[in-house]
């Protein structure tokens, strides 16, 4: 088997932290934790636009999403408003503690470094930029030019194609376990960042690795 070369990033909860988009529900007089419900049901209309050989926007689908999910009579602006409240949140999210010294460590082991979103690379540019982390970085690949969202076989295909790589020489790593799982069949290797000490789902695809911490993936890569 060969070393891999390239390592490819998931950016929504992989490397950027959206606990704060809690606070941007609280802001409009919505529960905090409507947030990762949403977030849950955006990934799931992407997922099944996929399925079906179709795709939308990221911010389409969490826009409209948010109109029909957001209560008017307890918000303190029009619905529109508050929607978009919510969207800009995440051109000021964070990355997790653990980010920054990951990508030291890989970057030290002279790998090739780059993003996978199914949201816009905007997003992505402003959260690595905002860390300092943007020029450890080659690509800010997005599935909007892909054509489908992950984890469709296609988006994977992409993501070398763009980077002139095989799909074997690369690793995707990310937290979500259908990601993992997309990317394997693709014919990617994979690693799965455990923060929380989940059990990984018996019905997906196993990862090639399992990090409690991002720091942890550098010397585990073959």
């Amino acid at each position: 088997m060969s070393a891999v070369s390239t390592v490819v990033f998931d950016v929504n909860e992989t490397l950027s932290d959206l606990g704060p988009l809690q606070d941007r529900f609280r802001d409009l007089g919505a529960p905090g934790h409507l947030a990762p419900l949403w977030f849950a049901s955006v990934l799931r209309d992407g997922l099944a636009l996929a399925t079906t050989g179709h795709s939308a926007p990221f911010a389409e689908i969490g826009r409209t999403l948010l109109t029909s999910m957001l209560d008017p009579r307890s918000l303190d602006r029009p619905v529109d408003e508050a929607a978009q409240h919510v969207m800009d949140g995440f051109m000021g999210l964070s990355v997790h503690e653990d980010v920054p010294d990951g990508i030291a460590a890989l970057r030290g082991e002279g790998l090739r470094l780059v993003t996978l979103t199914n949201g816009s690379s905007a997003v992505a540019d402003q959260l690595l930029a905002g860390a300092g982390l943007r020029e450890a970085f080659e690509r800010l690949l997005t599935v909007e030019d892909a054509g489908l969202w992950k984890p469709a076989g296609s988006a994977y295909e992409f993501a070398a194609e763009q980077c002139g790589t095989d799909l074997a020489d690369m690793v995707l790593v990310a937290v979500h376990p259908w990601d993992i799982h997309g990317a394997a069949i693709a014919g990617m290797r994979t690693a799965w960042i455990n923060r929380s000490g989940h059990t990984y789902p018996g019905y997906f695809t196993a990862p090639d690795i399992e990090v409690a911490a991002l720091p942890d993936l550098a010397s585990r890569l073959p």
